[in-house]
């Protein structure tokens, strides 16, 4: 069963619906290097996931402002490195799916998503459903950078590259035909998303992190091309937060044009916004309004509600619902689904660091601020294991079970090259009720860019009292992590494997509890 199936709290949709605008941004979640298309009257949406696996998340919306999550591309990061299954002494945080593209097809009714790894390798996947299951088409021996794919007729074109703009032809089995340089700009450029509209070709481009520029060709997609701003510094709702920009174009089935674009708002990440804009009598596209993320915009069309991003997940299997991601590639024989419901997480790492734990389970943290409570059955743990809740980035702090005790530990931090740096401190503990099956661990992270940046940790041992464990954690404001602050379920060894826990439920809720 679907997450998203579980839900049944739809105050917050409803209250937008009612209203008939919408305020950005439209989803406060992480969901960068956005590409967003139509298919009839259905928008898809992908964007990227670094190290987290599944990735390049799939959402799917009716009207371009609620949008719910169906799947991912890339269902394993199968990219010939150990270190994405957290193997051999290997990390890949900060590695992995970067800006990437995903579109449909219609010369054979295929949704197909490509994107540069590690600054070597392009691989592309495919799908008839893009909510079912993904294959891998195959790889080429170049990196296309920050690329935007169109499908154009039977034809297919790539557009990547950083400052130098390339628009590479792919054969019609996904090898390369050629590539042409089309642009070299004086500034910095990137993050692609090339479009065919009115017989014009575009690539739309961001110099990070502010401005959006637009290349424009009327002659055919290897140009040559024109170049103009297509928005500059555009003002955002979100206070505290950067620009809008880096972007996908998306029309409606009436006509109209949209540009959805992600801000930076750290320590929560970088999450979608929404603006109108026009064309000229030259084709020339632009904002309609200068502030128009900062204003109350009416829908594109006909609102269509979703369920609510908040509610309960009691992992009734058979599979995890998209909204959640592993650190990395996860352990298949460490987790499985109970009988009536819950989450088995088997130890499937030996070690003190949870940034080297396999099997952390991960979920975006719901902006501006939100609580997650988890109801963990810990009595199969084994003495020496840490099974938990996670405020999970680069600089990172968590409450857990150990050894009869709930303790908090923080300071966890990342180095250089993404390495561990510091396996953190223990603040402090607490001793939990003798004969304890279940307990109930809980965290409100205020994520807003204006707001606390704090982390507050509690634990209860009847599900109803709970216990603040600690001091607050403040969360880092850098964008170098890139992914933002997240909750993480996890359960590690410190010697020997064999001990497991059973998550009975997950549950999410706006503001604090």
């Amino acid at each position: 069963m679907r997450f998203s199936s579980v839900f049944t709290a739809l105050s917050a949709v409803t209250s937008t619906l009612a209203q008939q605008t919408y305020i950005n941004p439209v989803l406060w979640y992480d969901l960068a290097d956005i590409d967003v298309f139509r298919k009839g009257n259905q928008y898809y949406y992908s964007a990227s996931t670094m190290s987290f696996s599944p990735g390049a998340p799939i959402l799917r919306s009716g009207d371009l402002v609620n949008w719910e999550f169906i799947g991912h591309s890339v269902p394993t990061l199968d990219f010939h490195d150990t270190a994405y299954d957290l193997a051999d002494g290997k990390q890949a945080y900060v590695r992995g799916i970067w800006a990437s593209s995903m579109q449909y097809r219609e010369y054979d009714d295929t949704f197909y998503w490509i994107g540069c790894v590690d600054f070597k390798t392009t691989y592309i996947y495919k799908a008839k459903d893009p909510a079912g299951d993904w294959s891998k088409v195959g790889e080429i021996g170049t990196c296309y950078y920050d690329c935007g794919m169109l499908f154009d007729g039977q034809n297919i074109y790539v557009a990547y590259g950083n400052t130098k703009i390339s628009v590479a032809q792919l054969n019609n089995d996904f090898t390369q035909k050629s590539t042409t340089q089309v642009y070299s700009s004086s500034i910095t450029i990137e993050g692609s998303h090339m479009k065919k509209i009115n017989n014009n070709y575009y690539i739309f481009v961001t110099q990070p992190a502010s401005n959006e520029y637009v290349l424009k060709s009327s002659s055919g997609p290897l140009g040559p091309y024109e170049f103009k701003i297509f928005t500059k510094a555009a003002a955002s709702s979100v206070q505290g937060s950067g620009n809008p920009h880096q972007g996908s174009v998306v029309d409606t089935p009436d006509g109209k044009w949209y540009y959805l674009a992600f801000i930076d708002a750290y320590p929560g990440g970088r999450m979608p916004v929404l603006a109108p804009f026009v064309f000229d009598a030259q084709g020339w596209p632009s904002l309609k309004q200068a502030n128009g993320f900062a204003i109350a915009n009416p829908y594109p069309v006909t609102p269509v509600p979703v369920k609510s991003t908040t509610g309960i997940d009691s992992f009734t299997g058979p599979k995890l619902s998209p909204q959640w991601e592993w650190n990395h590639n996860p352990d298949t024989t460490k987790y499985s689904f109970a009988s009536g419901g819950g989450l088995i997480l088997k130890t499937a790492s030996a070690t003190k660091d949870l940034y080297h734990a396999k099997n952390t389970l991960t979920h975006r943290i719901l902006g501006p601020n939100s609580t997650a409570t988890i109801a963990l059955d810990i009595s199969k743990m084994s003495s020496g294991d840490q099974a938990g809740l996670a405020l999970l980035s680069d600089n990172s702090a968590y409450i857990a079970i150990r050894n009869g005790l709930v303790i908090l530990q923080r300071d966890l931090t990342l180095g250089a090259g993404w390495d561990t740096l510091s396996t953190g401190r223990q603040e402090t503990s607490a001793s939990l009720p003798a004969n304890t099956k279940t307990v109930w661990l809980r965290l409100h992270a205020d994520i807003a860019p204006s707001g606390s940046h704090q982390g507050s940790f509690s634990w209860s041992a009847d599900g109803k009292t709970f216990k603040v464990l600690g001091t607050p954690y403040v969360m880092n404001t850098t964008y170098y992590f890139f992914i933002g602050y997240r909750f993480g379920i996890f359960n590690f060894a410190e010697s020997a494997l064999g001990g497991q826990v059973t998550v009975k439920s997950f549950e999410l809720a706006l503001g604090s509890k």
